[in-house]
């Protein structure tokens, strides 16, 4: 039997946990996180967190992968595929609903396609070889390997070129083993807004981070030893705080490119979004500033299971 499954996604800033506890509280769910950077500790404001968002009139909401690793180490799809399916069975196991939240993506979309090859290891000594090359050059390299080993490539950037040739070098020499999972049964509800509106709760919302504390957030884990450089790989906040900590960044220049960022990190997220769509997943899409969001999400959930 297949778990009932909810999963609310959208760009940064779009009221994603906000729903997603009210959901909880609806229809005696808990929450299991859908971010690449909510599970390291200490990174809470950059991340956004909001952790005082898990309480509604003082009762405690249930969540899952949220500060379960140590920032400046390393965490990936493959990580987050089985973290996940652990959480699910416990929040099953104790039946409760399920509600997948989060804005990666990447981890949604591994659970629902449920793919296997995010299990290939990455070879860095490889990937810094391929590095030397162009994109043409990649993509031949790719070709030459037999068709049924790229069939799932993505000839569209570098990196899944990259990714693409590792995995068809991966599956020449190894059988790949395949874990039975749980099948499951989704709905996927998108939050979504204009531009402008979108816009202003990014920069609001990045105006009170700093406020909060953001940028010693990010001194006290340069102190903590994690090292610069990881600190650039974990992206946009703490990328630009670094830059301004090191003297490269005024306080008005970090603010304005930062918040330029994010704007096009969450147009980049809207793209993977509709990406997923043309892959074959259903995403019903609901305004963030519709005053009947939550009515509209319960609607949905209902319909579906009930």
């Amino acid at each position: 039997m297949a778990h009932p499954l909810v999963i609310i996604l959208g760009p940064t800033a779009s009221g994603k946990t906000k729903l997603a506890v009210a959901l909880s509280q609806e229809f005696k769910g808990e929450v299991i996180s859908a971010d690449s950077r909510q599970v390291f500790r200490g990174m809470d404001i950059g991340t956004g967190k909001d952790l005082g968002e898990y309480k509604i009139d003082e009762v405690s909401i249930s969540h899952h992968l949220i500060d379960i690793k140590e920032a400046g180490t390393t965490y990936n799809v493959n990580d987050f595929k089985n973290d996940f399916y652990r959480a699910l069975d416990d929040v099953v196991e104790r039946k409760k609903l399920p509600i997948l939240c989060g804005g990666t993506g990447m981890y949604i979309h591994a659970i629902l396609q449920n793919h296997e090859l995010t299990a290939i290891p990455i070879d860095e000594s490889l990937r810094v070889e391929l590095l030397m090359l162009d994109k043409m050059q990649l993509q031949d390299k790719l070709n030459s390997y037999p068709a049924q080993l790229r069939s799932n490539a993505d000839y569209s950037s570098m990196k899944r070129l990259v990714r693409a040739i590792e995995i068809a070098i991966y599956l020449s020499n190894h059988e790949l083993q395949k874990i039975k999972r749980d099948p499951i049964n989704p709905i996927v509800i998108g939050l979504k807004s204009d531009l402008l509106a979108q816009r202003s709760r990014i920069l609001d919302r990045l105006e009170q981070r700093l406020k909060n504390g953001l940028v010693e957030e990010v001194q006290t884990l340069l102190a903590r030893g994690i090292t610069k450089e990881i600190l650039l790989f974990y992206g946009l906040e703490y990328k630009f705080i670094v830059a301004y900590l090191t003297g490269e960044l005024d306080y008005t220049t970090l603010k304005e490119r930062l918040g330029i960022a994010i704007c096009q990190f969450a147009k980049r997220q809207m793209t993977f979004f509709r990406k997923m769509e043309k892959d074959g997943v259903q995403i019903n899409w609901l305004d963030t500033d519709d005053n009947q969001l939550k009515e509209k999400a319960i609607e949905l959930v209902n319909a579906k299971f009930l």
